[in-house]
């Protein structure tokens, strides 16, 4: 499974800094609009997915997940992921 870790809710952003910062992650902000989906996205480096309001759904390698704030989700490099905002407001 993906999903390695969740953070305290509300989400402290310094926090999420700090602890991506220490594992050598970039911390960045994204904001989707409900039923935004990136299909089949590849990258060639490591990535961390961490909600902080609302919720995602998300596909690694064919396993489902749903990520609700606080929640963090590792997806291996060069892993075939799809994410899409499934709340009612922004995710």
């Amino acid at each position: 499974m993906f999903l390695c870790k969740k953070f305290a809710v509300p989400i402290n952003r310094g926090e999420v800094t700090q602890s991506w910062g220490n594992r050598k992650y970039y911390c960045g902000v994204i904001v989707d609009p409900p039923e935004r989906e990136w299909k089949d996205i590849v990258h060639s480096t490591n990535e961390l997915v961490t909600v902080v309001e609302g919720k995602l759904g998300i596909i690694i390698k064919g396993e489902e997940l749903v990520l609700e704030p606080g929640d963090e989700v590792f997806i291996p490099n060069i892993s075939c992921h799809s994410v899409k905002s499934i709340h009612n407001a922004t995710t």
